[in-house]
């Protein structure tokens, strides 16, 4: 009765094996995430503003060598990137915004919970009233 171990034990069922990897296929709106990309000619690794970049550049190089093709799929790899490019900064605005807003809330809270009672609320004096009020005691 010698039984082999089944090698499911090592399988995580349920979940990715890999942290790096995202759900649902999507790209991870990080500004430094590396990609791998397979052009129209030539394999190119870097951030999506160096491939934007460097398959525009491969575009006008075919475009200058008469190669319309190869030119037009550079191109299309490059709005590729420019459109990943402005999603990125779309989504840092939005979290710019959330933090933003969850930091008024969060002011708004903490007042609350003191009574108002904070120095950012109290009337300061205005600079000119405290030289007047100083020159005056000097004068008396």
């Amino acid at each position: 009765m010698n039984m082999k171990r089944t090698r499911s034990r090592n399988h995580r069922s349920g979940s990715s094996g890999g942290g790096s990897r995202q759900q649902n296929g999507q790209i991870p709106l990080n500004r430094n995430h590396v990609f791998d990309s397979n052009g129209p000619e030539v394999r190119v690794r870097g951030t999506a503003q160096q491939l934007f970049e460097k398959y525009l550049q491969l575009g006008r190089d075919a475009t200058s060598g008469g190669d319309r093709v190869t030119a037009e799929a550079c191109f299309q790899h490059a709005e590729h990137y420019f459109r990943i490019l402005n999603a990125m900064a779309q989504a840092a605005q939005q979290a710019q915004i959330e933090r933003q807003e969850r930091a008024a809330r969060s002011r708004s809270a903490y007042q609350q919970e003191n009574g108002g009672n904070n120095l950012a609320d109290e009337p300061q004096p205005s600079p000119d009233r405290e030289e007047n009020e100083e020159s005056a005691a000097a004068v008396s």
